[in-house]
């Protein structure tokens, strides 16, 4: 969602916030603003469209201060515009804010406002905020008490950075249910929504917790609760890589992270594998989880996440069905938290997100809390909120995804997912020592198999050469890559924006083939020798047709030819294990279209990284 930045100290505030903001493009904007506190002055300075415009308009001014805040947009409330972007100031430019989230009840907040005389600006929930801040001010005399009083009476998300002309020594932060990291430096402090704005000044922060506020002098930070009452945290030292966090000679974030599916799946297992005096892999070991989960007496899993997450845990719904007989539901957690979900103390709970904020995921999580559920988190985002409310979490340890579409965030879900089900399956009988330890060896040749698939992209970069013209895109599967087909065609509609639709293959005689035609391409996904036969037949309805088939299988036998247009080979795999293999060409399919029509993969239109607001 929105970015926001925030720097008190020495050095020329807009040069730092901007540098900052192009940090966190990866989130998704439409549009870009700082607010300077410049010779007792608060100048501000927004545009509609991408970052470069707003360089471009202040390219030829000389802005000197060195306490500001600054923001990226993505529209909820009023469509984007120069007069809708942030930050937003009261009337008489004494007060400037920047928001992140939606306040719920800013139609009843503004009416009074307008009833009392107050002219806003632009259509945003924020602006509501700002004049609030303004009428708390004139009644307190007292910028803190201001703020403190208003964000009482707000509901809904929100994280915030302020800045008042009469305190120019201080930048004021608080957030609720949307993310917030103060960054420390020395004679110097920052703000962020996120790590990677910060990492080129300090690697020292502070993770706001929920209903926390921060006030940043250039040579401390003072932390507070919402009832105004001091309190004392350690700082988290940051060990990301910098370089993780720019390009490194690859065109875009996205290709360079499908290439560090290898290391990133590396990393996520080999803290987790115990191995016996000769190397063979005996067993999983989760540090996070081990002590509170006792998988031979749960009844049931369940699993909530949202997009690419949910996909995820599908591929474990028939993961832990297989190894561990155990009965799982998977809920998309904007619907799990509104239809009164039946559940069970003997229940395990996962719930799954890259970034750890979004937002009905945590508020799912939190139901289940409040139902007395365990809570296992899967994230990549350590110091995340759902990290810190969850009773265990296991990090992926994918390391920092930049491209919006996530790529090696999920392959590291799917492959904690496969992890935890080889534990429980042991744990509950059903899996020998030799079982686990054979699945275990076979996961270890994952990254591997993985790189060679990498190594043939010049394959599907020129398949998208040919094809990036069809309409209409189908990816089907069945079992396991059924669930791989629905992560698939979301990868294809997110950067490339063609329509694309997942289907059981054996659904496709109930509607679906209905719509296929010459300009149809149909990509099957098959890694299931048992299945071959009934999925061949189905490429032989959808190319009588006339729709283009691409077969994604490690089958090289000879079972799909003159069955499909083209057939991507990949190394032979269990069927359990084959989902972190067979969505790395659809991942690459839809990166190249994406190229071939001109789009931009990392910032994908109307989406955003992390949706930390409902």
């Amino acid at each position: 969602m929105c970015g926001i930045v925030g720097y008190i100290g020495q050095k020329n505030a807009s040069q730092v916030l901007i540098n900052a903001l192009k940090k966190l493009e990866y989130r998704g904007y439409d549009s870009a603003g700082i607010a300077i506190i410049e010779d007792g002055d608060i100048l501000v300075r927004k545009c509609k469209g991408a970052l470069k415009f707003l360089q471009k308009k202040i390219a030829d001014e000389t802005i000197k201060g060195s306490i500001g805040i600054g923001h990226t947009r993505w529209a909820t409330h009023g469509e984007p515009s120069d007069t809708n972007s942030h930050p937003h100031t009261n009337m008489d430019n004494t007060i400037s804010i920047v928001h992140n989230g939606i306040i719920e009840n800013y139609a009843a907040l503004k009416a009074k406002l307008q009833e009392s005389g107050i002219v806003f600006k632009s259509q945003t929930d924020t602006e509501v905020i700002v004049h609030l801040i303004d009428c708390n001010y004139k009644k307190y005399k007292d910028i803190f008490k201001a703020i403190l009083d208003t964000i009482k009476v707000l509901e809904g998300s929100f994280a915030l950075g302020v800045i008042c002309k009469d305190y120019p020594d201080r930048i004021i932060c608080a957030r609720k249910e949307s993310p917030l990291v103060v960054g420390l430096g020395k004679n110097e402090n920052f703000i962020a929504s996120d790590v990677p704005a910060l990492l080129e000044h300090t690697r020292e922060v502070y993770y706001l917790d929920e209903k926390e506020i921060a006030v940043l002098y250039e040579d401390h930070v003072s932390l507070y609760n919402f009832e105004g009452e001091k309190i004392v945290k350690k700082p988290t030292h940051v060990d990301m890589d910098m370089d993780a966090a720019e390009k490194c000679g690859y065109p875009h974030f996205m290709i360079k992270e499908i290439f560090e599916q290898p290391k990133g799946l590396l990393n996520t297992m080999r803290p987790r594998i115990i191995k016996d005096g000769k190397g063979n892999p005996t067993d999983v070991y989760f540090e996070e989880s081990d002590k509170d989960i006792v998988w031979s007496k749960a009844k049931r899993l369940v699993i909530t996440a949202c997009g690419t997450a949910y996909h995820a845990g599908v591929v474990a719904k028939y993961a832990f069905e297989k190894l561990a007989r155990m009965q799982v539901d998977v809920d998309v957690a904007s619907e799990f938290r509104y239809r009164d979900p039946i559940l069970d103390k003997d229940d395990i709970f996962i719930v799954i997100s890259q970034s750890g904020e979004t937002a009905d995921t945590l508020s799912a999580l939190r139901l289940a809390k409040k139902s007395g559920l365990k809570v296992i988190a899967i994230t990549n985002c350590v110091g995340s909120t759902v990290s810190r409310e969850a009773d265990d979490v296991i990090y992926t340890l994918a390391g920092p995804e930049i491209a919006v579409a996530s790529t090696k965030a999920y392959t590291t879900q799917v492959l904690c997912l496969l992890l935890l089900a080889i534990k429980a399956g042991k744990e509950r009988g059903l899996l020998s020592q030799e079982t686990v330890t054979d699945l275990l060896s076979e996961l270890e040749t994952v990254p591997s198999k993985l790189q060679s698939i990498l190594d043939k992209q010049d394959v599907i970069q020129k398949f998208a050469s040919k094809h990036f013209n069809k309409e209409k895109i189908f990816y089907i599967g069945r079992q396991f890559d059924s669930a791989t087909s629905l992560e698939s065609a979301l990868k294809l509609k997110e950067v490339s924006y063609m329509h694309s639709e997942a289907f059981s293959a054996g659904e496709l005689k109930h509607g679906p083939i209905a719509l296929i035609d010459t300009k149809t391409l149909v990509v099957a996904i098959a890694s299931e020798p048992g299945l071959y036969d009934k999925i061949g037949s189905n490429m032989i309805e959808v190319r009588s047709r006339g729709a283009t088939v691409l077969v994604i299988s490690p089958d090289d036998s000879g079972a799909f030819d003159g069955k499909a247009d083209e057939i991507f080979i990949i190394p032979e795999c269990s069927p359990v294990f084959a989902s972190l293999l067979t969505v790395v060409p659809a991942q690459l399919l839809a990166y190249y279209f994406a190229i071939q029509l001109g789009y931009d993969p990392d910032k994908p239109r109307n989406l955003a990284k992390s949706v930390t607001v409902e």
